[in-house]
């Protein structure tokens, strides 16, 4: 059975900036995530908490998690692009890692399928 490593990435975000920071998130940082060959599994607002957000992506191994997010937070591309959109208004986030099936990631992502 193929595994995937599952980051999950759970945004505290400050008070009344939930809409903006979906509309920075689906307009230009995950169509950015996914220009670059990062498999996101899903993303959008929290249940749990009325200012939450959550991001899900897929990968082969932490090795392949730590090149891939190190080559992107690190260009000037996310630097100069939402970086700042998003920054703004985060006020924590938590990060879980998790292994998964494949078929269990293809479900999530059937589940959250983009708009």
């Amino acid at each position: 059975m193929t595994r995937r490593l599952l980051e999950i990435r759970t945004y505290r975000l400050k008070p009344g900036t939930l809409e903006a920071f979906h509309e920075a998130m689906h307009a230009r940082a995950v169509p950015m995530l996914r220009a670059r060959g990062m498999d996101v599994v899903s993303y959008g607002r929290g249940d749990h908490e009325e200012e939450s957000y959550h991001l899900v992506r897929a990968y082969a191994s932490r090795e392949a998690l730590e090149a891939e997010q190190s080559a992107f937070y690190g260009s000037t591309e996310w630097r100069e692009g939402p970086r700042a959109a998003l920054v703004a208004r985060i006020e924590t986030y938590l990060n879980t890692l998790l292994w998964a099936s494949e078929e269990a990631v293809d479900s999530m992502r059937a589940l959250n399928a983009p708009d």
